[in-house]
């Protein structure tokens, strides 16, 4: 890992074991870790292929789209630039179009040895939309994640992220004063932080929840090593979720455990965790068997306690599986003295009716009310009401507007068919923040619904420029543009948005309509 050069000279023996652990592998060039592979997917009559080519590794796919009454084929290639997953349980591929970053709609999992849909996706009847990662993806595979451009959700001008890998600095934070003093400044230590700083080290990318939340004015990306998670984010769970059907919950079930409860803290991730150097697969069982005996001691135990298998975990933290990641298998970090028999994964859990902050700081109101809007926008309109409760009262208690809360009551506005707050709402998140996406798309719809056709287009034009990949965005832009009579310009905007969704149904539909004469694109419909 060429970040951590400057680590090696003094820790040459922890550096070279730490190369092959999965977080040094989290990510890397995509030729690094290819897996050569086919998938016809049966729900879109879609062959999608992975291979090696003189330039490098590439994605294929070939669909029948004669029904379009365009091309009878939709057929392309992209260049795959990096993998993601380590190789564990997954990977799956990334590859930049014109500056924006996608993932590849298919990944590779190691309990089918093949290639499958990406989750989510199982059922599509089409190649799915341009699939761009969020920074929370990003984070946690890659070291130095950037932001994208501002007033886009995924352009980035220069690299998206500068070292692939998690890096030592990932966890130790800046080195630089500490390797130009020969290791005299010191460096982060989690194991020597408070409790809360040492276990952020882990929450950071080991913890989800059902909702997580980003503190006011706070980014997860500026979080570093020696801090508290919590300044920076709020994190949420159903309260009658069981933290065993969902992927990325070991930091739930660890906390719940008797292991956990009764050691308090001075149990942590690190008690049973070499981050530098985990075992081998032949010496894993006798090395957690290690850990648990440190505390559960005493002769008789040790020998008496299941003498025929010294896999510890194969008991007491079997592997389980997750109803919202297909073909993986994740540790029961719970850690049960009497596991449950069988483990059912066939049905989603009904969850509670109530949101449980995570962590012992909580969360205020303004969080609380983000966490249920997030679930609004994730479907479960069941919570609109509680969500607008929330929220509703701090819009006016602060001098520095909270774009995010600002943003969310004027979503759930518009859903409630209160149109003008919904406007207005989004106008005040326009003024402190002119880039806003989101509500400059949704302020867009809600003039063109009105009959205001110039203030849409207006509205939408620039946003689209600098956000392509938003195949949304460009089909309203395109039926706005028909209607004012700017028939090459609506075709043109088509176009652009299936360069990075070249399946999308409805922009493949309208472009069509248009190109039939059955969408009128007349300059008198702009009288």
């Amino acid at each position: 890992m060429e970040a951590d050069k400057g680590c090696q000279p003094c820790h040459q023996q922890m550096f070279d074991k730490y190369l092959n652990t999965y977080m040094a592998k989290a990510s890397g060039s995509a030729g690094d870790l290819l897996h050569v592979g086919q998938l016809h997917h049966l729900s879109s009559e879609i062959e999608y292929s992975v291979d090696s080519e003189h330039d490098g590794p590439h994605l294929h796919y070939h669909a029948n789209r004669a029904s379009f009454g365009l091309d009878a084929k939709v057929a392309g290639s992209e260049k795959l630039d990096y993998f993601l997953g380590s190789g564990h349980l997954g990977t799956t591929y990334l590859y930049s179009k014109n500056g924006y970053l996608f993932e590849s709609p298919i990944a590779y999992y190691n309990k089918i040895q093949g290639y499958a849909m990406k989750p989510g996706f199982e059922a599509s009847s089409h190649i799915p939309s341009g699939l761009f990662l969020n920074d929370g993806c990003l984070r946690c595979h890659m070291s130095a994640v950037r932001k994208p451009d501002p007033g886009t959700e995924n352009h980035f001008s220069s690299l998206a992220f500068l070292h692939t890998g998690i890096t030592c600095e990932s966890c130790h934070g800046d080195t630089a004063q500490h390797v130009s003093s020969g290791g005299k400044s010191p460096v982060v230590n989690p194991v020597k932080l408070s409790p809360i700083k040492r276990d952020s080290t882990c929450i950071v990318c080991h913890l989800e929840g059902d909702v997580s939340v980003e503190r006011a004015g706070k980014s997860v990306l500026n979080y570093r090593p020696g801090e508290d998670i919590r300044d920076y984010v709020a994190y949420f769970s159903y309260a009658s979720e069981t933290n065993t059907r969902r992927a990325v919950s070991e930091i739930e079930q660890f906390t719940i455990s008797r292991c956990k409860l009764v050691s308090g803290d001075r149990m942590s991730c690190m008690s049973c965790h070499d981050v530098h150097s985990p075992p081998s697969d032949t010496e894993r069982a006798t090395f957690y068997r290690a850990k648990c005996l440190s505390c559960h001691t005493g002769e008789q135990f040790a020998v008496q306690h299941h003498p025929e298998d010294h896999d510890c975990t194969h008991c007491h933290m079997p592997k389980t599986g997750a109803t919202n990641v297909a073909h993986v298998a994740w540790t029961d970090h719970r850690i049960r003295r009497v596991p449950e028999p069988s483990y059912q994964f066939n049905a989603q859990p009904k969850p509670g009716t109530e949101l449980i902050p995570l962590l012992e700081k909580g969360s205020d109101t303004r969080d609380l009310g983000l966490a249920y809007y997030e679930l609004v926008v994730q479907r479960d309109t069941s919570r609109k009401a509680i969500a607008t409760s929330l929220l509703s009262g701090l819009t006016n208690s602060s001098s520095q507007p909270d774009i995010p809360a600002l943003r969310a009551l004027g979503v759930l506005a518009e859903m409630n068919g209160r149109k003008p707050d919904a406007e207005r709402l989004y106008r005040e998140v326009l003024k402190s923040d002119p880039n806003d996406l989101t509500a400059n798309t949704n302020l867009g719809t809600l003039l063109a619904q009105r009959g205001d056709l110039l203030g849409a287009e207006l509205q939408w034009k620039d946003l689209f420029n600098r956000n392509e990949d938003q195949v949304l965005l460009g089909r309203n832009l395109a039926v706005v543009q028909c209607l004012l009579g700017e028939g090459d310009i609506a075709k043109k905007t088509l176009e652009t948005a299936l360069i990075y969704s070249p399946d999308d149904p409805g922009a493949l539909r309208t472009l069509q309509s248009i190109l039939n004469g059955e969408q009128k694109c007349s300059v008198a419909a702009s009288k």
